[in-house]
């Protein structure tokens, strides 16, 4: 996957120009990670064809979508490309079923039903999209994507609307399906531990530029905790104490109690994985 692109925006504070260069072996896993308004859903929405670049090139799977150099710029529909978009984009007035099937390019029972078994979706194949949750909607607007046989899967912060314990669950949905279709995945978030959870490789985007590449553990963690020991765990609760938080995370099956200041929590949640540092007894906490 090669997509080197520039386009002007308007963001809420003011104009700039998005200009990225991303490169990432097939079938990898790659997160796209950023603040709102930095440009990441704009990246999706050029590698689908549903928005033009000022400039540049897109290749996947050694085919080239778009080269502004040579006038080439293939249409949505000649894309082999899943979309899976915030808010589902389902069919209420049909079936599940009816729903995966609708992304098929040709009809294929056999390929349809290993689709409904890996999502877990066989059971509610005949019920209608108003009577799914949204973990099950989600779920479908997958299997749908998953349905088209893409050259890539795009995932706009697919799980954003959902529940910690939902959230978790199609996380481990997500590495499956990508696992099981031998896809290249590209996923927008700006969540630290769905990327850790799911990523590859994390391109982190400000401003409509890339600032950090690589490995999750390498862009967000190594520079900081480099020499130190570290351990793994779940927040169990945060709670604050005057000036500053007490975070619990239970670690195996011991519970500790780690001291942070505002900064650090500001993106935590019960129930997040996290990596806990401490060099001279002096321990602080990161999101992973």
């Amino acid at each position: 996957m090669k997509i080197k692109i520039k386009k002007k925006l308007k963001g809420r504070q003011g104009n700039f120009i998005l200009d990225v260069n991303i490169s990432a072996e097939d079938k990898s896993f790659i997160t796209v990670f950023g603040k709102s308004g930095a440009g990441k859903t704009t990246i999706l929405r050029a590698i689908a064809g549903l928005l033009q670049p000022d400039e540049g090139y897109i290749e996947i799977s050694g085919n080239v979508w778009f080269d502004s150099s040579k006038k080439i710029n293939l249409p949505p529909q000649k894309r082999k490309v899943g979309f899976v978009f915030q808010d589902y984009a389902l069919f209420p007035n049909m079936s599940v079923e009816e729903n995966v099937a609708f992304g098929m390019e040709s009809r294929d029972k056999n390929f349809l039903q290993r689709i409904l078994e890996i999502t877990e979706l066989t059971d509610l194949r005949s019920r209608t999209i108003d009577t799914l949750s949204g973990g099950q909607k989600q779920r479908v607007a997958v299997a749908r994507a998953v349905a088209r046989k893409p050259d890539i899967l795009l995932l706009d912060e697919p799980l954003s609307a959902l529940d910690y314990e939902t959230r978790r669950n199609l996380q481990e949905e997500l590495v499956k399906i990508h696992r099981a279709f031998d896809l290249t995945t590209v996923m927008v978030s700006h969540d630290f531990s769905e990327v850790f959870r799911l990523s590859d490789v994390v391109f982190v985007v400000d401003k409509g530029k890339i600032v950090k590449k690589g490995r999750p553990e390498d862009v967000f963690i190594q520079e900081k905790i480099s020499g130190k020991v570290k351990f793994s765990g779940a927040v169990l609760s945060i709670k604050r104490d005057e000036t500053v938080f007490i975070v619990s995370v239970l670690i195996g099956n011991n519970i500790i109690k780690v001291v942070a200041d505002p900064e650090e929590v500001e993106n935590l949640r019960e129930g997040d994985s996290v990596i806990i540092a401490t060099k001279a007894f002096s321990p602080f906490i990161l999101k992973s």
